[in-house]
């Protein structure tokens, strides 16, 4: 498997995460298995990345990385995504920096992802933690609806597991999605273009 450097979005997700939610997540550092860690809140975070399998998705990566989708962008724009190989974060999200083409190229579909993940949480892969949470890149357009259903999936998964997640994170670029698995209930959290900005910027200075 290739190698490619996740640390931008390991970044822009704790930086989410302590912006939107305070205090709770302010702790958390980028280490491995998983993830984002506090260890004195006993609290551990996996990242990973979901997107659609099919034609119509791998077109649309090739397109971006190839800059046909660049049109439009203003030239302070344009520069960040070439100087720095990301876009996440940037505008509407339909860009793609050439750093980030791995990482989504080995996107898995939504339920797949979370079946996955949901195997390493119970089998000890990520280690002991009180909170386990798993926050998730979506190339994809994420409803309400869909979210919902998500949740279900994911509880009816867990259901025989003795760890599991309490918490899903959702992130469609506009938008977070605060899954409780535990109730399942979730809460909304819209991030206006310069929250964006603010978390791309930042995320590139943790990176370099």
């Amino acid at each position: 498997m290739p190698k490619f450097d996740t640390c931008f979005f390991e970044r822009y997700a704790q930086i989410t995460l302590c912006d939107l939610f305070g205090e709770r997540y302010a702790g958390l550092v980028n280490l491995d298995r998983p993830d984002l860690q506090d260890i004195n809140k006993g609290i551990g975070i996996e990242v990973t990345r979901a997107m659609e399998e099919n034609k119509k998705a791998a077109q649309a990566l090739l397109s971006e990385i190839a800059g046909n989708d660049l049109h439009g962008v203003n030239s302070e724009t344009y520069k960040d995504i070439q100087n720095s190989g990301y876009a996440y974060g940037l505008h509407t999200g339909n860009w793609l920096g050439d750093k980030e083409y791995t990482y989504w190229q080995l996107a898995l579909p939504l339920k797949r992802i979370i079946a996955n993940k949901v195997r390493k949480v119970a089998s000890g892969f990520y280690g002991e933690f009180e909170t386990f949470g798993l926050y998730i890149f979506s190339k994809d357009d994420v409803s309400e609806g869909q979210v919902r259903a998500t949740i279900a999936f994911t509880r009816q998964l867990q259901r025989q597991h003795a760890t599991r997640y309490s918490i899903l994170f959702l992130s469609e670029i506009q938008t977070l999605y605060a899954c409780d698995l535990r109730t399942g209930h979730f809460t909304t959290h819209p991030i206006s273009p310069a929250k964006r900005k603010n978390y791309y910027n930042r995320a590139l200075q943790a990176e370099f």
